[in-house]
């Protein structure tokens, strides 16, 4: 992974070489073992590595990698959320998927495969805590089938997912797409227009022109950093691509 200023890994790196105690130590190994299953196969084990390799927590709102920069790490989430997403040219961003524990990241084991630059940025959306393992290390444990096994499913679940991403902004119109986002996130969210936008890969005017409409249909109440949603059938209707 690579820092967006270039200290936040240097400070991420010597928390992770603070030593545990031996019961915490064997806590956090049952923990990474129940979240990832395989990681009780492979050698060296963590068990092993331990305090060099460790848990480290990492604040919210840190950027953990860039695109076209080389992969100093692969990131198992043990807590929290990492946002990953890819940005055009002129500023736009597109999320691409959210890792949470028990998941990977697709664009750090691809450019570990390849040992190419990373294609994506990524975000911590909340305080998190993860494991980074070095390229050579995971290049070791993918020689133990069960790890690599695991590491070649979760990687086909992430590209099923980034091909329901392809189809929707391909084939689906915008206002069909940010209704789908409104949706399952309770009646009252916390979200700034720029967020959305975010999201969805556009720019904030024409998020901020399509609630309008919302609100206009009153679907939706806006206020400064704030959407309440005042007809959820309607929006799961315009999501369905059905007359609202």
């Amino acid at each position: 992974m690579c820092p967006h200023d270039g200290t936040a890994l240097v400070e991420i790196r010597v928390e992770a070489s603070e030593r545990f105690n031996m019961g915490s130590q064997n806590m956090r190994m049952i923990r990474l073992e129940r979240i990832y299953p395989a990681l009780a196969q492979v050698q060296p084990s963590l068990a092993d590595l331990q305090p060099a390799i460790a848990p480290v927590s990492v604040p919210s709102g840190v950027m953990l990698f860039e695109e076209n920069a080389p992969c100093l790490g692969f990131p198992l989430v043990l807590e929290g959320e990492i946002k990953v997403s890819r940005s055009s040219s002129d500023g736009r961003s597109l999320e691409l998927y959210r890792v949470v524990p028990g998941e990977l990241c697709l664009v750090s084991s691809a450019c570990l495969f390849r040992t190419q630059p990373l294609s994506a940025h990524g975000v911590t959306t909340r305080p998190s805590k993860l494991l980074l393992i070095p390229p050579d290390l995971f290049n070791r444990w993918l020689e133990t089938p069960a790890f690599r096994n695991e590491v070649l499913g979760l990687f086909a679940e992430r590209m099923a997912d980034l091909t329901g991403l392809i189809d929707a902004v391909a084939f689906q119109r915008l206002d069909q797409r940010l209704a789908a986002v409104l949706l399952g996130r309770g009646t009252h969210l916390a979200l700034t227009h720029q967020a959305l936008a975010d999201e969805l890969g556009t720019v904030r005017e024409i998020v901020s022109r399509l609630l309008r409409r919302f609100e206009r249909e009153d679907w939706v109440e806006l206020a400064r950093e704030h959407i309440h949603i005042r007809n959820s059938a309607a929006l799961r209707a315009v999501a369905a691509g059905l007359p609202a």
